[in-house]
């Protein structure tokens, strides 16, 4: 009999302290349902498209619900959470009979009403449908507790950070679910928690001792019929949850899972010190005497403005623009504003501009300069990179400036610049250039480390600081977070009992 599967994606990462909500609007602005998901993501190396593949190889039907990626922004707000859970349990409904569901979910986002989304989103499918096996996809920082995945069955996350395996995480959700659609065993699915916060720039996958840690669950799922998740959380969504945790889903059962759980977050819990300080980072001032000290000779130099959250800081650019350090590009500088002004002043024209730093304090105010206008108007493209590789972007109304030696493109909506994309739309490429200012955190690695003469991370006072200690979290129980704290603990599935 063939197996019917459902689809259905709700995914953003939240800073909690960054001053605008997520509206609903914004969500259904890229939002993709029905028949559609699969034409736009079939072959993309996204969840959907990874779940699509699989159900495609395995002559399972696929009912798409809905599909809606933001990225990273601020929270989200309660009507678009009530929205998309009202959404989904509408669709569920209106599509059965079904065998089972995906759920692709971050893990991270934040809403001031909710405290825990994914947790809601999950529980309010379970009392709804309590017999449909759930599948859940979870981003790699993702803030992961035994409670949130009361309600599902299955859960696995992105092993990699850059994120290149988000169509294979799609894929490892669906396969899972299936078998246990069509053999009947439930798995052992258990979260342990090391009790570690770390920033996002000491995340990325190849970095030591993570790589090593990240290599050692690749070889236990060699020699055991399990799936772990080793997730590094995100810091800056401020929750119960918030931090570090590794998921394992085990066909050998529940105690089995546990004690694999268990396993590695004594491992990372170890490792806590050397975790929290796996890159160095810099000042600006320091990032200013390292460029004059070693200009670029052929590669661009990279800074990294990694304390950025809403790419619109203007802390390393209006350091930049004091400074000779040759050819600059700023790529997916977010100003609405700035961006109309351009284009109603049309290529060619000379204008003051008031640019960046407007979403926050933090984020280091305007910087007022003359700027010619190169060029502007709407901009989108598909991904080429193969972090969301195929993934439509749109920029909206986009505008290229120019302010001495430092070019900056200005758009109407978030996008992550991390690969050659940002360049490619104008006609350029990053060898273009001496010095490249990203926002990045961790994506940026698989295309940038090859490439660049070296990369320079530099810490500025935003909304996303390398020492968390910064961050002044409310519903976050930091006597039992911090990288330095003694217990690790595992949070068993409610039916297990509590530990």
């Amino acid at each position: 009999m063939q197996a019917r599967i459902a689809f259905a994606g709700f995914n953003l990462e939240s800073v909690s302290s960054v001053p605008q909500q997520v509206e609903l609007a914004e969500f259904q602005r890229v939002c993709t349902r029905g028949a559609e998901i699969l034409v736009r993501f079939r072959g993309t190396n996204t969840v959907p498209g990874g779940c699509i593949g699989v159900c495609d190889a395995e002559s399972a039907e696929l009912v798409p619900l809905f599909h809606t990626l933001l990225g990273a922004l601020g929270p989200a707000s309660d009507e678009a959470v009530a929205h998309y859970t009202d959404e989904l349990l509408e669709g569920v409904a209106k599509a059965e009979p079904l065998d089972g569901i995906v759920l692709f979910l971050h893990g991270a986002c934040w809403a001031n009403s909710y405290t825990d989304v994914e947790r809601h989103i999950i529980d309010s499918l379970r009392a709804a449908q309590p017999d449909l096996p759930v599948a859940v996809a979870l981003d790699y920082h993702g803030n992961i507790d035994a409670r949130m995945l009361q309600g599902a069955d299955i859960a696995v996350a992105y092993r990699h950070s850059p994120h290149i395996d988000m169509g294979e995480t799609g894929k490892r959700a669906t396969r899972a679910l299936l078998r246990m659609i069509r053999t009947g065993q439930r798995p052992g699915l258990a979260v342990a928690r090391p009790g570690i916060v770390i920033p996002s720039i000491m995340s990325a996958t190849s970095l030591q001792p993570l790589a090593t840690v990240m290599a050692e669950a690749r070889e236990t799922e060699a020699r055991h019929d399990c799936d772990i998740s080793v997730m590094a959380g995100f810091s800056y969504a401020d929750a119960a949850n918030t931090g570090m945790s590794v998921i394992c889903l085990d066909w050998q059962g529940q105690a089995s899972a546990e004690a694999r759980a268990l396993h590695f977050a004594r491992r990372l819990h170890g490792l806590r010190r050397e975790l929290s300080g796996a890159v160095p980072v810099i000042s600006v001032d320091e990032a200013m005497a390292d460029l004059a000290a070693h200009p670029a000779t052929g590669r661009p130099v990279v800074l990294l403005e990694h304390a950025d959250r809403m790419n619109d800081s203007t802390h390393l650019l209006r350091a930049l623009m004091n400074r000779n350090v040759g050819k600059v590009m700023v790529p997916f500088l977010l100003d609405p504003q700035t961006a109309a002004q351009a284009h109603a002043a049309g290529a060619g024209a000379r204008i003051p501009v008031s640019l960046g730093g407007k979403s926050a304090p933090e984020t280091g105010g305007p910087i007022n300069a003359e700027a010619d206008v190169l060029w502007s108007g709407q901009k989108s493209f598909t991904v080429s990179g193969r972090y969301q590789q195929g993934s439509f972007v749109d920029l909206g109304l986009t505008a290229l400036l120019q302010i001495g030696q430092v070019r900056i493109s200005v758009t109407s909506h978030f996008a992550f610049a991390v690969d050659g994309d940002p360049f490619a739309i104008f006609g350029e490429q990053p060898q273009d250039y001496d010095v490249i200012l990203l926002r990045s955190k961790t994506h940026f690695r698989d295309f940038y480390e090859p490439l660049a003469e070296r990369i320079l991370v530099v810490d500025t006072p935003d909304l996303g600081p390398a020492d968390v200690r910064l961050i002044p979290y409310r519903r976050l129980d930091v006597t039992r977070a911090w990288p330095w704290c003694e217990l690790p603990e595992i949070t068993k599935k409610p039916e297990t009992g509590e530990v």
